[in-house]
């Protein structure tokens, strides 16, 4: 069995994930593609993770790529998370993830309705799902309240927990855009405020896809998808890639069964797969500063990150496994970042980096700094380092 080093790891990450200099882009699409997928359950992840890896790609191009041109789109995937993709690879997430969790939230939601639907709760949904679709085919785009106030059923009040002293009957409006939404049949648009809004519209598939999202097998869009996490993200144990997809253990070695793949020797004495085309090593690149935001694609496409990590998990992750701002350095995490409420970058390294890449951090704390402009965006999910630096 041949052997890949950890050195040899963190060179494939800094060049494939674009944590170099040199392998900075200026095109959003193509710098997802190099990712798989990028992070998007905190709006600003999304512009921050290519604000990183570019060189002068400024929000409105990255809103451009999202909403005008439609290279990129909003949907729910693996683990029932929210990411943007690029839009060649959305049949392979909607026929390997999407598909299923939409059947899993549908089943949900009936047991709830079943207090208020008599009869076939599953044509009832279906109907209103019909109606909600129409809407937004003749409007274009809406925000859910505007659909409740035009599908009545949309405003029915179910309680997901009755006699409870929380319990608050609530709109079933979310409930059936969720289930569009895993369905392919609608996305989140535009949002109304900044980049770091949270206040999106809804938007039917054909705005993206005029014909809706085309057809493939389980097994072909699992194929595509491992294929593509492996170029990214390999070598790395099956454990980290049945942790990304969220699918089960036979569902990943069927799928690997599928592939031409070759097993090698980590450091540490686990086994990673990897393709057998991509054995060869990657020249490792100067090292450079880059700036990831909370829940980039990067930190959280492994679930074994001690050879990236090091000693600095308790600084940089909340309690449930969520990243926050980090700081890297030749391919691997040397600190912790965070924007203050004046708009200031400032960060912390956690071990001895030297003086050049101190200052060169310094720089990239600055661009990133003002690429902000006067947007303050405080991540969603905090983590100690990140609110030590803001008290």
């Amino acid at each position: 069995m041949r052997s890949i080093d950890t050195a040899q790891r963190r060179a494939r990450l800094a060049v494939r994930h674009r944590l170099t200099a040199a392998a900075r882009v200026d095109d959003a699409a193509t710098i997802t593609r190099s990712l798989v997928v990028l992070h998007a359950t905190d709006p600003a992840t999304v512009f921050l993770s290519l604000a990183a890896r570019s060189r002068e790609l400024e929000p409105a191009g990255i809103e451009q790529a999202l909403y005008t041109d439609r290279t990129l789109l909003r949907m729910l995937a693996m683990r029932r998370t929210m990411f943007v993709a690029p839009v060649d690879l959305v049949p392979a997430l909607q026929a390997s993830c999407a598909d299923a969790q939409a059947v899993k939230q549908r089943r949900t939601y009936a047991r709830h309705l079943a207090q208020v639907v008599d009869g076939d709760i599953d044509a009832w949904l279906g109907e209103v799902e019909e109606q909600t679709h129409r809407e937004l085919l003749v409007r274009g785009s809406a925000t859910g309240a505007q659909l409740g106030a035009a599908v009545p059923r949309l405003r029915t009040q179910v309680d997901t927990a009755p006699g409870k002293p929380y319990s608050k009957p609530t709109a079933i409006t979310t409930w059936v855009l969720l289930i569009l939404g895993c369905e392919g049949r609608i996305v989140r648009g535009r949002p109304n405020g900044s980049w770091a809004s949270t206040q999106y519209v809804w938007e039917p598939i054909e705005s993206w896809l005029p014909a809706g999202v085309p057809v493939i097998s389980a097994e072909q869009a699992r194929a595509e998808l491992v294929r593509r996490w492996l170029h990214a993200f390999g070598p790395a144990p099956v454990s980290d890639l049945k942790w990304w997809t969220g699918w089960t253990l036979g569902e990943v070695r069927k799928t690997l069964a599928q592939l031409d793949i070759a097993e090698v020797a980590l450091d540490g004495g686990s086994t990673g797969t990897v393709l057998a085309e991509d054995l060869d090593p990657v020249p490792e690149p100067e090292p450079g500063p880059t700036l990831l935001p909370a829940l980039d694609p990067t930190p959280m496409g492994w679930q074994d990150r001690e050879w990236f990590l090091g000693p600095h998990r308790d600084a940089l992750f909340d309690t449930f496994g969520n990243v926050g701002p980090t700081v890297w350095w030749g391919g691997r995490v040397v600190g912790g970042w965070a924007q203050r409420g004046d708009g200031e970058i400032v960060w912390r390294a956690l071990e001895d980096i030297g003086r050049e890449a101190t200052g060169r951090i310094d720089a990239e704390a600055g661009r990133i700094g003002a690429w902000y402009g006067d947007i303050r965006a405080i991540p969603r999910f905090r983590t100690p380092l990140e609110r030590e630096l803001t008290s």
